[in-house]
């Protein structure tokens, strides 16, 4: 052993007693934290900062919240779309209401991890962000294939649930599923070119001939890339969808803002869901919400502040 080795290993030697009762001192420290200063209360989520819920099946799903008040206007998109598309209500609604705008599993932010792309797992999607949200009464507000979406969340949240107002959806509710070749076939185009087939449905048959055709571009490339792996097995379940079991479980209001491009049967509608009715908006499309906001708004508002009063 040279000087060198001899001169550092007492140093080691007197260090490591030293070195021990630091860390003995620290973990006194830790165990008793009387003396410990409070944390700072967390931060308040800033209005419309994404924030995420977890579905059943652990897809996180990604929402917003704006404003305040009561009740809770739940914004649930359709089929290939997301929250974006509600832009124009969010912006109306927040001075008076809480506005959650949700993007439903496979959509917008939210995940892609699920092995059944099903109406019922949509709707769980819908409870699991009011789960993570405890107070307060709902409105669901469902746009397309969030329609049904809503009529299954409302299964799950039957005690906080004022009411259901449907965005261009209920033309057949109540009704059973019908077999529809014309429904087949655009699933085999789907199926064949996505992109392509989506364009051509959106263009041809979601919007009249008289709508803005620079929101039709929009809407209709926007939808164009939607997850094919997604879009595909939502839309058959959707045509699959039976709305009849959720409307047996279901004991609230239920409207539907329209446009009057395909024909719906009130009456009919009535025999299953007393007191349903429907505001028909002339010479719209699929999206009235876009199409024409203030008209939609003017609508949506006064549906919501009749079922908040319970006036429906």
């Amino acid at each position: 052993m040279n000087a060198r080795d001899r001169r550092a290993r007492p140093g080691i030697a007197l260090s490591l007693p030293a070195l021990l009762l630091a860390v003995a001192g620290c973990s006194r420290h830790t165990e008793s934290p009387v003396n410990a200063p409070a944390l700072p209360p967390a931060a308040p989520v800033a209005e419309g900062a994404p924030r995420i819920a977890f579905a059943p099946d652990g897809v996180h799903i990604d929402y917003r919240v704006y404003g305040h008040g009561q009740p809770l206007i739940v914004l649930i998109h359709g089929w290939s779309c997301d929250a974006n598309y509600w832009r124009a209500q969010i912006e109306d609604l927040k001075a008076s209401y809480t506005v959650v705008a949700i993007n439903l599993a496979g959509h917008g932010a939210s995940g892609r991890n699920r092995a059944h792309w099903t109406i019922p797992a949509f709707g769980a999607d819908v409870a699991a962000v009011l789960a993570a949200l405890p107070e307060g009464k709902v409105v669901l507000v469902g746009h397309s294939m969030g329609g049904p979406v809503a009529l299954e969340a409302a299964r799950l949240i039957p005690d906080r649930l004022l009411g259901i107002i449907g965005v261009d959806t209920f033309n057949s509710l109540g009704a059973a599923p019908q077999p529809n070749p014309v429904f087949d076939a655009l699933i085999d185009r789907l199926k064949a070119d996505f992109i392509g087939a989506t364009r051509e449905f959106v263009t041809t048959s979601l919007f009249p001939s008289t709508a803005d055709p620079v929101l039709v571009r929009r809407v209709a490339d926007d939808m164009a890339l939607a997850p094919p792996e997604v879009a595909i097995p939502s839309m058959i379940a959707l045509s699959q969808y039976d709305t009849r079991p959720a409307l047996a479980a279901i004991h609230v209001p239920i409207v539907d803002i329209r446009s009057d491009m395909w024909p719906i049967d009130v009456a009919g509608i009535q025999r299953t869901v007393p007191g349903f009715h429907a505001d028909t908006m002339q010479g719209l499309g699929h999206f009235p919400m876009m199409e024409d906001p203030a008209g939609f708004n003017v609508l949506l508002r006064r549906e919501i502040a009749a079922l908040a009063t319970g006036g429906r």
